[in-house]
């Protein structure tokens, strides 16, 4: 059995048969997240009716021009209290693409960080050319039991190491199967597996031999595939640990 650990299932589609493909594949958890208030509560809503399907609240750092804590966080912080929200997310900094002003992000990310640790929950954190910015915030924080995991993770090992020691998880996406991404796959062989999680990142990062079509959660099998000949473990294995640490962060 394999947990997907972040995938947009609200974001087009029929989420049923995406799901229905990969319960056939052996995919049993689903984690949705948000990425602004109206798709947070399209993942909310698309949650509570599917068992095995449990949603994330956030404001991707993309759409955090667009959230005012003053205005919106009230609203926010109710949604975050449904039933089956287990995480804060998808939240964090995307210095490639500056969609957001960069302040804005930092003040929006802070915001969100607040907010889960008043909720207790863990958080999926997007962080793009701005790990050593992303890294200090968390480091003044200091370290939090289930802090949450970095989405599609990309760093090297020994940023890896810092993040684990925070108390967060590192997930490995379909990048893991690109054939020019050598830095993920050697990220992934020296940290520890009970720190791992994997994910498609539905409907994006196909991982090979899917390349070129939209994810859909099925193609997790892909990624654990790969993961497992990465470490030198069996599938069973990698399939056995990432489900159980998703149980473990999420409660789900």
């Amino acid at each position: 059995m394999l947990a997907d650990s972040h995938c947009h299932l609200q974001m087009g589609g029929d989420a049923d048969a995406l799901i229905e493909r990969a319960q056939l594949s052996g995919v049993t958890r689903f984690l949705v997240p948000g990425t602004t208030l109206d798709d947070s509560l399209a993942a909310v809503e698309l949650a509570a009716s599917r068992d095995g399907v449990w949603a994330a609240v956030g404001v991707h750092p993309h759409e955090a021009k667009d959230f005012d804590p003053a205005r919106d966080g009230a609203a926010f912080e109710r949604l975050a209290r449904s039933p089956k929200v287990v995480a804060i997310g998808e939240i964090g900094l995307d210095f490639h693409y500056d969609h957001s002003p960069r302040e804005r992000q930092l003040e929006v990310l802070d915001w969100m960080l607040d907010c889960a640790e008043r909720l207790r929950l863990p958080v999926l954190l997007h962080n793009r050319e701005s790990g050593a910015e992303m890294l200090a915030r968390l480091a003044r924080r200091g370290p939090r039991e289930n802090a949450g995991v970095f989405h599609s993770f990309t760093e090297d090992a020994d940023y890896g190491r810092e993040a684990i020691a925070l108390g967060y998880l590192v997930s490995y996406s379909g990048m893991i199967t690109f054939r020019a991404a050598e830095n993920i796959r050697a990220s992934a062989a020296e940290l520890p597996l009970d720190r791992m999680l994997v994910e498609t990142d539905t409907p994006y990062l196909a991982p090979v031999p899917h390349r070129g079509q939209p994810c859909e959660p099925a193609f997790v099998v892909e990624t654990a595939k790969k993961l497992a000949e990465v470490k030198g473990v069996s599938f069973e294995a990698v399939a056995a640990s990432t489900t159980a640490n998703f149980g473990r962060l999420f409660g789900a």
